[in-house]
């Protein structure tokens, strides 16, 4: 189906980021990551005020094992 955009600004885009305007068939990563974070890490925005007793982030992988990117053809 046919898209209408209007106006697009970009400031920026990451090294390993897609950006699209309009219809597409496919979009794949070409990169992985994996992110361990505690209580309160990804929280934005004006005079924030977080309490985390005693917080604790488990980083521990039993199997070492994550989805890859290998069937992106």
């Amino acid at each position: 189906m046919p898209a209408i955009v209007g106006v697009a600004q970009v400031i920026s885009v990451g090294s390993s980021s897609i950006f699209n305007i309009g219809d597409v068939y496919k979009m794949m990563p070409i990169s992985t990551a994996k992110t361990f974070s505690g209580a309160g890490s990804f929280n934005t925005g004006d005079g924030m005020q977080v309490y985390n007793h005693q917080s604790s982030t488990n980083t521990y992988d039993s199997d070492n094992i994550d989805q890859g990117i290998w069937l992106n053809a």
